[in-house]
């Protein structure tokens, strides 16, 4: 669990980051040596933005590979300048922007035999979800349960997420369970 302080200083950093690539074209560099040691540590983060209470970008990473701050501030440049589903973010859209960063737990892979067995298992509003098959990955964040609460529907959008058709099925499939740690601000 973060601190408040903690959150505030992940949300001004991915902040920090989205007008240094308005002004600059690339994120913003953190200099963790004055972070403390839960921001400097390796962490995986997600960042969404949303404008106008839609999707606007998001991007992130699903395992630690650098210091959680430095993440936060590459991820939150991503989903607003890389994100390839949306053109690149423009001056105009900040003032109508919100911003969630989501800090990632460690995912567990979960056990099953059956996709009704996979199903049963799933808990809905709580897991964030990883699909890997044959090269191909996706995931879903745990807020994606809002817009698709149905485990057979939201397990059906992360095999077409990952590139499989929606009825999919083969005993290969692997599956790992994550839980997020997500907090935002309304505006930028």
């Amino acid at each position: 669990m973060l601190t408040e302080t903690q959150r505030r200083q992940l949300i001004d950093i991915a902040r920090e980051s989205l007008h240094h690539g308005l002004m600059h074209g690339s994120p913003l560099q953190v200099d963790t040596n004055s972070l403390d040691a839960t921001l400097s540590a390796p962490g995986a983060s997600f960042v969404t933005l949303h404008r106008h209470g839609q999707l606007r970008g998001c991007i992130g990473s699903l395992e630690p590979y650098q210091a959680l701050a430095a993440d936060v501030a590459h991820n939150a440049f991503s989903a607003a300048f890389r994100d390839p589903r949306f053109p690149p973010l423009d001056q105009s859209e900040v003032d109508d922007l919100a911003l969630e960063v989501s800090v990632l737990g460690t995912p567990e892979e979960i056990t099953f035999s059956s996709e009704q067995d996979l199903l049963n298992q799933l808990r809905p509003g709580t897991d964030g979800l990883i699909l890997e098959e044959n090269g191909r990955r996706g995931t879903f964040l745990p807020s994606v349960w809002e817009s698709l609460p149905q485990p057979e529907e939201f397990l059906r959008q992360l095999k077409l997420k990952a590139g499989l058709p929606a009825d999919y099925w083969s005993d290969t499939i692997r599956v790992w369970r994550y839980s997020t740690e997500s907090f935002g601000d309304k505006t930028l």
